[in-house]
């Protein structure tokens, strides 16, 4: 058993296949799916990985879906350090005072 009643889980689901979207959408888009992704709080007494369960959002809804993720989290961010814009705030701040005194 992946999730246990009242886990933290992200779920997935097809709202519309490509057949049932609107016709009035650009061409890229015709051709996907509309997919859902929501995360909530377990209902069903246990689940695994795949199986279709029902959560409770943290807001109150309930929804159903595959579950794809038990405790999610974030794992993006925005990227490498960059050392030469470090000093930038600094810099700028030295520019400005020294502007404001008239040199």
């Amino acid at each position: 058993m992946d999730a246990k009643k009242g886990d933290w889980v992200r779920i997935h689901n097809i709202v519309l296949n490509p057949e049932d979207r609107s016709p009035n959408l650009p061409e890229d888009t015709k051709k996907v799916p509309l997919e859902m992704w929501d995360k909530g709080f377990l209902l069903n007494e246990g689940a695994n990985i795949g199986d279709m369960v029902e959560v409770e959002s943290y807001i109150g809804r309930k929804v159903e879906g595959k579950l794809v993720e038990v405790n999610p989290f974030y794992d993006h961010d925005f990227g490498k350090c960059v050392p030469e814009l470090l000093y930038i705030g600094r810099q700028l701040r030295g520019y400005l005072e020294g502007s404001e005194q008239g040199e």
